[in-house]
């Protein structure tokens, strides 16, 4: 079984990539690429990324005993585990509903959740995550991108940032696991994330 981070040059989509995958990856496996040809966003959106330059990668979260209902578990344990990350980095983002991380009145990060259900549960998902790292050019048809390098003016390192960023997203799935973990998450997430009136 494959588990830890696989790196890819490129690939269509690590979404697409962590389904083929899926009968041989573990719960937390992660497939990341530095350039995706067809990457998704929410919808009908598309992702822009510079090769090399940002963190594109999917993780897979196998559950246990999670309902269909409660979905919104998967969203708040990727949210608030990015939300985590950029936080040791001197960074306060807030999630915009319903799965947007954002700094002040641009945006950092995406999140794209792909849900599996069989009987009302989830047996499992794929969560694709767009992490704007070192970026800084950005084509003029986005609005309000902004990268870790824009905020704090120093260059990371892709593959160290996916390793911290995927240990707090871990640390929040162990969290969600544990008897009423899930119940106190989602409060956590209600308190932060921001629902704008359309």
């Amino acid at each position: 079984m494959e588990s830890g981070i696989i790196w890819l040059k490129s690939t269509d989509s690590t979404n697409n990539e962590l389904r083929r995958r899926l009968d041989r990856s573990d719960n937390l496996s992660i497939v990341a690429a530095e350039m995706q040809s067809a990457g998704r966003g929410q919808g009908e959106h598309t992702w822009h990324s510079e090769p090399g330059r940002n963190l594109t990668f999917s993780i897979l979260l196998r559950h246990r005993c999670l309902k269909a209902a409660d979905a919104l578990a998967v969203t708040s344990i990727m949210a608030l585990g990015i939300r985590d990350y950029l936080q040791t980095k001197g960074i306060e983002p807030w999630i915009k509903w319903p799965n947007d991380i954002w700094v002040g009145d641009r945006k950092i990060c995406g999140i794209l959740v792909e849900n599996t259900i069989n009987a009302g549960m989830i047996e499992f998902s794929i969560v694709g995550v767009g992490l704007d790292l070192n970026q800084t050019d950005w084509p003029s048809e986005l609005p309000n991108p902004v990268s870790l390098k824009d905020l704090t003016g120093q260059e990371y390192d892709t593959h160290q940032e996916l390793r911290l960023l995927s240990e707090a997203i871990a640390q929040r799935s162990a969290r969600a696991s544990a008897p009423e973990g899930a119940a106190e998450l989602m409060k956590e997430f209600e308190k932060v994330v921001v629902r704008l009136e359309r």
